[in-house]
């Protein structure tokens, strides 16, 4: 067959679906492929082909992510139970921790509160006619104040653990020094050993007791181990302080003036962080008072005070 007509191939049923579009397109006139139509119509073709395209590279993607997920799934196979295991002991583990911490801090805030309410006590009002409107606790006299101040400690110590305890027990001991004095020098010797706050503040108690009671030589001797500590509780300028009045009651004038004036003398010429003067303690001011008092002259030797640094 020849003509036009003979240059088409006629698909059979067994023929592919692109030879089929590719014999339509073979007849379409010339005009027609160069008319705005036909342009629109390629224009469309191209874009699906794009979105295909597009379409393709997701269902890869798509496909190669669930593999991966598939491969995962199949290594934690038969470990799942293991893991399940693991975060619940995880979780109650983290419970655990969570519930102690929550636990301590509370406890903590109840023996503070407990603490608080007994050093109160230590510190109310001894009248032998209080006011009728007080609220606050007013006793009749000191013993009956300190022991009820006792007796509140007593309850914090056997309850509550470190440092709670030693603290109560310092307390205890403190009071004692009012109702059986005896016991509490010798609840104060005992805490004195201890190392930390309270064994320093014990210690200076016990100093203090032995200086009221005139054993000086063994008040001399704790306020002199006190100022070697260096500790921030009792300082050095209040032991030093301390000990300069025991040498006065010793009729050692001349060891309590040299104390004094080295103690002063020093911290006038104390710096702060700065390079500025720093401040004079209360420690140091009432050493200047019972210097001018002991020796005058020896005092009038000394720098005169910084003045007060009003910049800001």
């Amino acid at each position: 067959m020849t003509g036009a007509s003979g240059s088409v191939a006629i698909p059979s049923l067994t023929t592919p679906e692109p030879a089929a579009k590719f014999a339509v397109s073979a007849i379409i006139h010339q005009k027609e492929r160069t008319g705005p139509g036909v342009l629109a119509r390629g224009k469309s073709l191209a874009k699906y082909k794009k979105k295909r395209a597009r379409e393709l590279k997701h269902d890869r993607f798509r496909d190669t992510t669930m593999l991966l997920a598939d491969r995962l799934a199949e290594r934690v196979t038969g470990r799942g139970g293991q893991i399940l295991y693991g975060l619940v002991a995880v979780v109650l583990i983290a419970a655990a921790v969570y519930g102690i911490v929550r636990w301590r801090h509370k406890h903590s805030e109840e023996a503070e509160q407990a603490l608080g309410r007994a050093i109160a006590i230590t510190r109310a009002e001894v009248s032998a006619a209080p006011a009728a409107n007080s609220k606050d606790p007013v006793f009749g006299t000191e013993q009956e104040r300190a022991q009820r101040a006792i007796d509140e400690f007593q309850k914090v110590a056997a309850k509550y653990g470190e440092p709670y305890r030693s603290e109560a027990r310092y307390f205890i001991a403190t009071n004692l020094l009012v109702t059986d004095r005896p016991k509490g020098i010798g609840e104060l010797q005992s805490l004195a050993q201890n190392s930390g706050e309270t064994g320093v503040l014990a210690k200076f108690a016990l100093a203090q007791a032995k200086e009221t009671d005139g054993s000086y030589d063994e008040a001399a001797a704790l306020y002199g181990e006190m100022a070697k500590l260096n500790a921030s509780i009792v300082t050095p300028e209040s032991a030093n302080l301390r000990l300069a009045s025991v040498y006065n009651k010793q009729g050692k004038k001349k060891e309590a003036a040299d104390l004094l004036f080295n103690m002063i003398d020093a911290a006038r010429k104390a710096k702060d962080k700065d390079g500025k003067p720093a401040p004079e303690s209360s420690a140091a001011r009432e050493a200047g008072q019972l210097l001018k008092k002991i020796d005058p002259a020896r005092w009038a030797q000394l720098a005169p005070a910084p003045a007060p640094d009003l910049s800001f």
